[in-house]
């Protein structure tokens, strides 16, 4: 039997019960793949940190997550959580951890100020699948219960990754975006014809003033019908931008604050910073807050 200490962190948000929550054990050393499911699928969040020691000389722990139906390669809120878990539980200095992910060897970086932190994620490799054929387009704007009429024309329908895809649909606006129901099912279909889970929907017309884009994403087909918050969408969206010329910048570098949750109840916010080289995307990270909601144990 050992105990394995477990926090519960709201990312994104320094309110507790905003932002996107994630489950982090801190201590996983021991656990086995099904343990570390039915973990995540007791506390049930969209996903579930599990922090190792290093295993190698080149990074400083391995981290590796879990919704509450199966391992993902990568997770943006979940990274926050699980560094921020870390900082508090082991009283960190501001300092740069590079860990062991599904997608490779990332560095996060730990601000300490205030005895607070702010984390910063640094993504994996960028890329982007080609526009879907009408056909497809159609089949995903039906399932998210929209009409072609609300497509801001101006961004192409594809995949995009840091690490773990999601498909970019840009509507024109804020009130569509807010009243979205989509069909569950459909969505799921799609992802097993696309070979990919996520479907974030954003919009330039966004309410807060230093905002630059409001969000929601879907991927039913692993047991996220919605999340609240989404480093994992946020990130690739900032490349994409980038690489359509959706937005100004100095050809260096840009950075852009995005809201999401909103509709669920769970507001949060992040910053997105694209590092550039000829004026197209070459590396993102994502910053957030976080704050711990409670911590506990349990004992296998």
């Amino acid at each position: 039997m050992k105990k394995f200490t477990v926090y519960q962190i709201d990312a994104f948000t320094k309110e507790k019960f905003k932002g996107n929550p994630a489950g982090v054990v801190i201590n996983a050393t021991g656990l086995d793949d099904t343990q570390m499911l039915a973990i995540a699928r007791e506390l049930n969040n969209s996903e579930t940190a599990f922090i190792f020691p290093p295993d190698n000389k080149d990074n400083d722990g391995v981290i590796r997550y879990f919704t509450p139906t199966v391992e993902v390669p990568i997770c943006g809120h979940a990274t926050i959580a699980a560094m921020y878990a870390k900082a508090i539980s082991e009283n960190l200095d501001s300092c740069v951890l590079r860990m062991k992910t599904k997608v490779g060897v990332l560095p996060f970086t730990i601000y300490k100020k205030d005895d607070d932190y702010k984390i910063e994620m640094t993504q994996g490799a960028i890329s982007f699948e080609p526009p879907f054929n009408k056909k497809i387009q159609q089949q995903i704007i039906a399932a998210l219960g929209l009409k072609s009429t609300d497509i801001d024309e101006k961004c192409p329908i594809q995949i995009a990754s840091t690490g773990h895809s999601k498909v970019m649909i840009g509507i024109k606006s804020n009130k569509t975006l807010n009243a979205l129901k989509p069909n569950n099912n459909k969505l799921s279909g799609l992802s097993k014809i696309i070979g990919c889970n996520g479907y974030y929907v954003f919009t330039f017309d966004a309410t807060d003033k230093d905002c630059l884009i409001d969000g929601r994403m879907f991927a039913p087909a692993i047991g996220i019908n919605e999340d609240p918050v989404t480093g994992n969408a946020n990130g690739p969206l900032g490349a994409y931008l980038i690489h359509h010329e959706l937005v100004t910048h100095n050809g260096k570098e840009f950075t852009f604050k995005i809201k999401q949750g909103e509709k669920m109840g769970r507001t949060g916010y992040m910053n997105v910073h694209v590092t550039c080289v000829y004026n197209q995307p070459k590396q993102v990270q994502i910053t957030g807050n976080a704050v711990v909601v409670f911590k506990t144990s349990i004992t296998i």
